[in-house]
């Protein structure tokens, strides 16, 4: 899952979210330097991961964007799903995306002065670019998959991974949705 669906699985609670939307550049020792709670949101972040890429679901969906995608499928999967929660309304948190994307936001920059160097330059684009909802949109999903290809050093530019996105969208989409509900129940259960 990308930064979308870790920021809804934090379930509203600011440091679970910070430690969710931080986890892939804390190495080792270094989450000892966060608040328990924040250390609790990487490790969650950590399972969703694991949960996501060892469900038969997602081991389908990403055969279908292999062809052009190559090892780089997982992470362009992880975008897809953050589009297909984008728009599902039965996920969809009381008041909706907009209100939920501005909060998210507002709750990671009151943590700024803790957050990692790497993830504030991203931030910066995450919020004046609003991904959270934006994500619903496939402009903005071509516009990550531009983004990721930039960042892929055994991927050619020119794979066209974002229409095999559209040639596969149902089939995605309904990925996700078998997927999601478990997912879900399985994290609610690691908050409890």
């Amino acid at each position: 899952m990308n930064f979308l669906a870790h920021a809804y699985l934090s379930f509203g609670n600011p440091e679970i979210l910070i430690g969710n939307m931080i986890a892939d550049q804390i190495k080792g020792k270094q989450i000892e330097q966060y608040p328990e709670t924040i250390q609790q949101g990487i490790h969650i972040h950590r399972q969703i991961d694991s949960f996501t890429d060892k469900h038969p679901s997602t081991q389908d969906a990403v055969k279908l964007l292999q062809s052009t995608a190559g090892r780089y499928s997982g992470a362009f999967l992880d975008v897809a799903y953050d589009h297909f929660l984008a728009q599902d309304q039965e996920n969809e948190p009381v008041g909706g995306w907009e209100p939920f994307a501005q909060k998210s936001y507002k709750q990671i920059s009151d943590y700024k002065d803790i957050l990692p160097g790497q993830f504030c330059s991203m931030f910066m684009y995450m919020e004046s670019e609003n991904w959270f909802y934006n994500y619903r949109y496939k402009w903005m999903i071509e516009k990550s998959f531009d983004r990721l290809k930039q960042r892929a050093n055994y991927l050619d530019n020119e794979a066209n991974i974002f229409g095999e996105f559209e040639k596969n969208y149902n089939e995605l989409r309904d990925y996700y949705q078998s997927f999601f509900p478990e997912l879900k129940s399985f994290v609610q259960s690691l908050h409890s």
